[in-house]
């Protein structure tokens, strides 16, 4: 299944991605490359993915996210039935000990 979502342009791009070394070449990039939109919305998936795999419940992620429940529920197929990405991730995020942020209510930005 993985062949058939790779073309030439997808490998250029995440091609570009791994050459990233710092967070600021993140910041960088990203900020380039999506709308603030786009990358606040990335920001939560991990986010929620992570609640996720902390067994938090929905209704505690979408408080503290703002995703939507139909997201989290995409992001959970994902986690159980996925490609792996967002578990390898997290992984190696946890093995780096880099740990969540703290979400809060978002209504008051």
């Amino acid at each position: 299944m993985a062949n058939q979502r790779r073309d030439p342009a997808k490998d250029y791009l995440f091609q570009a991605i791994l050459t990233l070394e710092t967070l600021d070449d993140c910041y960088n990039f990203f900020d380039d490359l999506c709308t603030i939109k786009e990358l606040e919305e990335m920001a939560k998936r991990m986010c929620g993915a992570k609640m996720l795999d902390e067994n938090k419940v929905y209704t505690e992620i979408t408080e503290k996210t703002r995703l939507s429940t139909a997201t989290i529920s995409r992001i959970n197929r994902c986690l159980k039935y996925g490609s792996d990405g967002y578990t390898e991730i997290l992984r190696r995020l946890s093995e780096r000990g880099i740990d969540r942020p703290e979400l809060g209510d978002k209504s008051d930005n």
